[in-house]
Parts: structure tokens; sequence; C-alpha cells
């Protein structure tokens, strides 16, 4: 069974967006996706100033088995990126939800982030699709 915080949001396209005490909103893969990709082996994450839409690609995550878009889970400008994961994908695997961060948006509607999934709801999604 895969591991899902309490403590964050989710996207049906397998993203968690966990808001800082700064306001800025932290993305990354769950656990449900890192498994099902398989070993990362490279990342591409968006620039530094980037203006993204809720639901737009704005990285790439690539394992052994495929690569697969990541979402912006909520609208804003990209303020960071996790150099650790461009230099060592293999980070995503390990700690999906901690070390192995994408990238923070400045939100433009911090309500989005109100309209993701809770844990119980994303698990109920990560369940349906693993059977």
């Amino acid at each position: 069974m895969t591991k899902t915080p309490g403590n964050l949001r989710y996207a049906k396209s397998h993203e968690w967006a966990q808001r800082l005490d700064n306001g800025n909103v932290r993305v990354g893969i769950t656990d449900h996706a890192q498994g099902q990709l398989g070993d990362m082996v490279f990342i591409e994450l968006p620039e530094v100033g980037r203006q993204v839409a809720a639901g737009e690609e704005c990285a790439v995550v690539e394992s052994v088995k495929a690569a697969s878009d990541v979402y912006a889970p909520v609208s804003g400008t990209v303020t960071g990126t996790n150099s650790t994961v461009a230099d060592a994908p293999e980070t995503v695997n390990q700690a999906p939800y901690s070390d192995g961060w994408l990238f923070e948006i400045a939100p433009s509607n911090p309500g989005e982030l109100d309209k993701l999934l809770d844990a119980h709801a994303y698990a109920a999604v990560a369940e349906s699709e693993s059977h």
C-alpha cells in the first residue's frame, strides 16, 4: 500500500502540493506515481519565473520505463526548483514527499489548493488505478 501523507493535497494526475509557511506551494509526484514509473533517470524542471496555469504541463520525469509529464497543481509563478533531483533523479524514488520535491510555485489563486484532493480521496484514485 502506498503512503499518502495527510498534510498534503493531491491532483488526479499524481502530483502532490504542500502549502509552505511563506505561502508558496511545493510540488512533487506521489509515491504511487514514482512506484508506477520505476527508477528515475532524468528530471526536467520548469524555469524559475515561468508562469503556469493549474493543469499545465511544466516538468518531465523520465524513468527506465517511460517519460511522464508533471502538471502544475495550482496557477502561479515558479519560484524555485530542486537542483538535487536534477543531479540525482533517484531522490524522487527514495523520498517523493521530502527531498524528492520538484518545484515551488507562488500561487496566483491560493484557493486552487483547496480544490485538490485530500489524502483519502487521492488514495482511492491511486487504488482504482492499481487494479
